[in-house]
């Protein structure tokens, strides 16, 4: 495959070069001598001889960006070994989601449930929902769905947005659109929803990062960078990022969030730095930093992020980390400490840790806590900020691979019958009726409040691959593949095991179908990885000496 890397761009980053890839750590078979030379950005993993059982020729030929769709998977027709019957089933699943505007497909609606009563929003294109689905595509070698959605979703961040009077800024991206056809009039419209129409009402703060990644993603995945360089595509960037680099009263470097604004989408209690928002804010940064041009408006940009990337990665791993060590350093905080000399920066009072934390935490792992804000720290596991927290080397090699450990030492908890637990524990009784407001979908075990989500499927694979444990992985897509396919892919599980379908969950949800095969594809073939993974940069490699913070 001929120039997958983003040369053009990532050539002049001036953020260090990372670390090459072994890809010796993601295959649990022989390997082959690999050519070890440019960045690990700078080439994709999918330019590599892997030297399977297949011949590099074959190789570069089953992956050409040019090849027609088939009906049957490019990913399983790859493969000497007969693929699971849930593969074929998936796929086809997965392509009657798809949603034409004027005779193109620009994405996937949420959920082709015909049984439910209540459509609701689920018929809509939703921006987070629509990534798994894009990466399917683009391993499939179907990458033209993807650009006709990117281009879309572009070209309604151009849209004035206003709520109640009140108007969003230029960069906010839609939480979703909808294609209306009209058969006598033989037109298409489009409807698209910044938050004016969501439950709560809160905009989407997720889905301008999830954009910059999709568009990082196709542009590895293709080697076609002529997208990224458009001006529309530069434009779409810095307003997405003047949003959030913009200077304030914030003394922090992590960005300050309502609940409702991420994949978390109702009351949860995540008000301010929610982990999965400060890890997507990350990959962002990583991704449009490669991507940015280098003239006037781009170079300027290009020095902020940096300046923020560097500043967020060690508040990130210094404040929101957590093993076994800094829980009982915390557990031994002064408090009411004043100036710089502080060690309890935060004034966190060692009486808030929850009981449950103390036996959850072993000896061995560590993860990153859900938020760290004044007098508070929330301690719940969330997958998707820690998975993306891998993926983006948010997290160092050794956080990564403790988040791994835990995962391994906690999985009656975190896995059990079905992969993954979004968020953990539950939130209970009076605790639950003041944070989530006695949300009657978030009960304990259900939904958000530590229900069960297949689509996290594929972000686990991913990490488990990243740091070199696929095993994890396999044994996750085991349990998804005993139940996934006879329960007709619901969209979440209830349950302290995930042994319950969600009582409102809906059934052929898009983004659980895609989550499996994307997790499917990525075993199989390990090189996918390098459209969803930057690996560490050194510069911003932190000293082993530890924060003042956590040091008694």
């Amino acid at each position: 495959m001929e120039g997958t890397g983003l040369k053009s761009v990532g050539s002049h980053c001036s953020i260090s070069e990372m670390d090459d890839y072994d890809l010796s750590k993601l295959l649990d078979k022989p390997r082959l001598n690999i050519e070890r030379q440019r960045s690990f950005d700078e080439r994709s993993l999918s330019e590599l001889s892997i030297g399977l059982s297949r011949g590099l020729d074959n190789y570069e030929s089953a992956y050409s960006p040019g090849r027609s769709a088939l009906d049957t998977p490019a990913s399983s027709a790859r493969n000497s070994f007969e693929p699971h019957p849930m593969v074929a089933e998936a796929w086809d699943a997965l392509r009657r989601s798809l949603v034409h505007f004027r005779g193109q497909p620009v994405g996937t609606i949420a959920a082709v449930d015909h049984a439910s009563e209540e459509v609701l929003n689920y018929d809509q294109v939703f921006v987070r929902d629509f990534v798994p689905s894009a990466l399917a595509f683009l391993m499939n070698g179907e990458p033209d769905i993807v650009k006709n959605f990117l281009l879309k979703t572009l070209q309604l961040q151009g849209w004035e947005k206003r709520v109640d009077r009140f108007k969003l800024g230029e960069g906010v991206m839609p939480a979703s659109f909808k294609v209306l056809h009209d058969p006598v009039r033989k037109t298409d419209t489009i409807m698209a929803d910044f938050g004016e129409s969501a439950i709560g009402r809160v905009a989407p703060v997720d889905s301008g990062f999830w954009w910059i990644i999709l568009l990082r993603a196709y542009t590895k995945s293709t080697g076609d960078v002529s997208l990224a360089e458009t001006p529309e595509c530069q434009r779409g960037m810095r307003l997405i990022l003047s949003l959030c680099l913009s200077e304030g009263f914030d003394t922090f470097p992590t960005l300050l969030c309502a609940d409702g604004c991420s994949m978390i989408d109702r009351r949860m209690g995540v008000y301010g730095y929610p982990i999965e928002i400060q890890a997507l804010f990350f990959m962002a940064l990583r991704s449009a930093l490669v991507m940015m041009k280098h003239d006037t408006e781009g170079s300027e940009f290009i020095e902020r992020i940096v300046k923020r990337l560097h500043a967020l990665s060690y508040h990130m791993r210094s404040y929101f980390w957590l093993d076994f060590q800094q829980l009982n350093d915390i557990y031994r905080y002064k408090t009411e400490e004043y100036s710089h000399t502080a060690v309890n920066k935060f004034n966190v009072i060692p009486d808030s840790i929850p009981e449950w934390v103390f036996e959850f935490m072993p000896t061995r792992g560590g993860y990153f806590i859900g938020n760290v804000s004044p007098a508070r720290m929330d301690f719940r596991w969330f997958a998707l900020g820690n998975c993306i927290a891998i993926l983006s080397s948010l997290a160092t090699p050794e956080q990564a691979s403790a988040i791994m450990d835990l995962i391994e030492a906690r999985w009656d908890e975190l896995v059990a019958e079905m992969p993954l637990k979004i968020s953990y524990p539950a939130l209970e009784n009076h605790e639950w009726r003041l944070i989530t407001g006695c949300d009657p979908k978030n009960t304990r075990w259900s939904y958000h409040n530590g229900g069960s989500w297949p689509v996290l499927l594929w972000l686990l694979t991913a990490a488990c691959i990243k740091t070199g444990r696929p095993q994890i992985a396999r044994r996750a897509i085991d349990l998804a593949e005993s139940r996934l396919s006879k329960d007709v892919w619901p969209e979440y599980y209830d349950g302290k095991v995930g042994r319950y379908i969600g009582k409102q969950a809906r059934k052929y949800q898009t983004w659980s179908i895609a989550g499996y095969l994307v997790a499917k594809m990525l075993l199989e073939d390990p090189s996918h990885l390098g459209m969803m993974a930057l690996e560490e940069d050194k510069q911003m490699k932190p000293v082993i000496k530890r924060s003042a913070s956590w040091t008694c």
